[in-house]
Formats: C-alpha cells, sequence, structure tokens
C-alpha cells in the first residue's frame, strides 16, 4: 500500500518517516508541501516524490493511505478531504479539536468503508502492556488511583502551540496524551469530574491544566499537563501493595529502554524494559487495521470517548 503525508511537520520528518522506513507493509510516496523549500530536505533524506500542494497528493490515485501531521485546526478539513479522496486516514493527535467534528469524521469513515486511526503512539509501545500485566497480576494491589502527568517547558514564541486559530493550547498538544491513558486504564465507563483549564494573561490559549476522570468503579485518574512546565512524562499507579512509576510513559522513543519503579513500604526495585518502537508498531496497528476491520467499531469508539473526554475537560475547565 501506498502511503503519502499531508505537510512538513517536524514530527513527520523526524519520527514518522524513520519508523515508516521500517515498516514493509507500506511503501512511502511522498510528502505534499505549499512551500517548495520545505519539501526539499524530505525528499533529500527519503526520497519520495514532492507534491506542488494538499490536492496534488489527494489526487494521485495511487496513493491509498494519507498521514496528516497538520496542527490541530486543520485535522477535520483536511481529513475529510481525504476521506472524500477515498484514501485511509492516519491523523497526528489530536483526532479533531472537538467531538463534533470527530464523530462527522468517524461517519464519513464508516460510510464510504474508510480506516482512521488517531497516532496516540505510546499505547503501542511494550512497556504499557508489561505494566497492564503487572495491574492484572496483582502486583500493585488494588489499584486506588492513577496520576499521569505530561508536560514541558514554553517552546519558541511563534510556535503554533500558542495560535488559538491553529488549535493551540495544553489541553489539545500534551493533554490528550494522559487523557487517552486515562481512558485506557479506567475503561470506556470513564468521565470527567473535575476540570481546570489555565491561560495567563497575555495568552489566547490555555497553558497548562488538570483533571480527574473516574470510572463506574469509582476509580480515579488525576491527570495534568502544560507547555510551560518543568519536563514530565509520568505514569503512577498507586496500589495497596506498591507503587508503579512509570517516568517515560509517553515519549519512549525508538532505541530508548524504559525503566519502571516499584515502590513498597518494605522496599523500591527497578524493572529494565526493553526498547521499542511505538512509532513503528502504531503505523503496524494502522495496517493491521485495514487488513481486518473486526475490531474498527471498537477502534472508532476509542476515538470518540477520547475526543468526548477532551471536550468535557475543555467545556468544564473554562
Amino acid at each position: 500500500m501506498k502511503i503519502g503525508i499531508l505537510g512538513t511537520a517536524d514530527i513527520a520528518f523526524r519520527r514518522f518517516l524513520p519508523a515508516l522506513k521500517k515498516c514493509t507493509a507500506f511503501t512511502y510516496a511522498g510528502v505534499a508541501s505549499r512551500m517548495p523549500e520545505k519539501v526539499k530536505p524530505f525528499v533529500e533524506a527519503f526520497g519520495g516524490q514532492a507534491y506542488d500542494g494538499y490536492d496534488a497528493l489527494l489526487a494521485d490515485t495511487s496513493i491509498d493511505a494519507v498521514y496528516v501531521p497538520l496542527p490541530p485546526a486543520l485535522h477535520y478539513e483536511w481529513g475529510k478531504k481525504v476521506l472524500l479522496a477515498g484514501k485511509h486516514l492516519l491523523m497526528e493527535k489530536p483526532f479533531t479539536t472537538d467531538l463534533e467534528q470527530t464523530e462527522k469524521l468517524l461517519r464519513l469513515a464508516e460510510e464510504k468503508s474508510l480506516t482512521v486511526h488517531e497516532n496516540y503512539m505510546f499505547l503501542y509501545h511494550s512497556q504499557l502492556a508489561h505494566i497492564k500485566k503487572l495491574i492484572a497480576d496483582g502486583e500493585l494491589g488494588d489499584i486506588r488511583l492513577y496520576r499521569m502527568a505530561f508536560g514541558f517547558p514554553k517552546r519558541a514564541q511563534g510556535d503554533f502551540r500558542y495560535n488559538k486559530a491553529l488549535g493551540g493550547g495544553a489541553l489539545l498538544d500534551c493533554g490528550g496524551y494522559p487523557v487517552r491513558l486515562a481512558l485506557e486504564l479506567l475503561g470506556e465507563t470513564a468521565r470527567v469530574t473535575q476540570a481546570k483549564l489555565t491561560q495567563p494573561n497575555g495568552y489566547e490559549v490555555d497553558l497548562f491544566g488538570c483533571a480527574v476522570l473516574e470510572n463506574a468503579d469509582g476509580l480515579c485518574a488525576q491527570v495534568s499537563f502544560g507547555m510551560d512546565n518543568a519536563y514530565q512524562c509520568q505514569l503512577e499507579v498507586w496500589g495497596s501493595k506498591a507503587t508503579l512509576i512509570a517516568p517515560r510513559i509517553f515519549t519512549a522513543g525508538d532505541g530508548f529502554a524504559p525503566e519502571l519503579i516499584l515502590r513498597s513500604s518494605a522496599d523500591e526495585h527497578v524493572l529494565k524494559l526493553p526498547a521499542d518502537d511505538q512509532f513503528l508498531h502504531s503505523i503496524e496497528h494502522f495496517y493491521g487495521l485495514l487488513q481486518d476491520c473486526a475490531d474498527i467499531k471498537g477502534h472508532n469508539d476509542r476515538i470518540r470517548a477520547e475526543s468526548s473526554l477532551t471536550t468535557q475537560i475543555k467545556v468544564e475547565g473554562n
């Protein structure tokens, strides 16, 4: 299958294409941009065709799927155009900026029998499977609380993350990670009970925030996020017997071997896990959905659920 890229975002160059080159399921077609000078480094490093504008790539009937790493406010518009062109859609997170847009895209994909995938890569890293097994096996005892946090220092002033018109804001950028992880661990009954978004004077978007989510069993997750913060990328699972800490739950890149800290009242030890390529596995998962549509409904429902939770936080937190 041939896949093309809509836009020359840094994540496409730095993370997506190196992973794609390892994936034998797809052939890289090329990248589209409205500015030819931005395409040149892509072609020099990875080959592929340079398309003169997004519409030119979508008009290429040889392309089966499209990866969209554009700023969030453009996801709905170009995601819709990808689907209307009859191509499968790999959307960089967040899927859209609100639940209404997400519902429209998912309905369109379902009507046209096309596959969509939201690129939360950490879900496909083997460390998360290891954490789930420790929980399921009772190594931590009964789970009392989940805490997940993702935040980083302030970026350059011109970064799209601080631009409201482009879908900026901490919730839509880094907030989606802990929210999606909370959904993964709490299950489909997760709902938002409290939320707070902070937009300091002089900014048009939220810079940091937090929320509490609760499932039907009364189990809670505290999520926090920010893009004017000291760096943090952590999951903490507090159990009746022990606490587990995963210090690099969201960004354990290719070649990085993560560690899990297990802490009890008696001792503390570190579990060293193997390196993995979560970006590659996300692409492979997308391909798996294309080959076997048995889980399409469940997959799409999880995209809906994450978008619903993020929208709830946006409403509750303002």
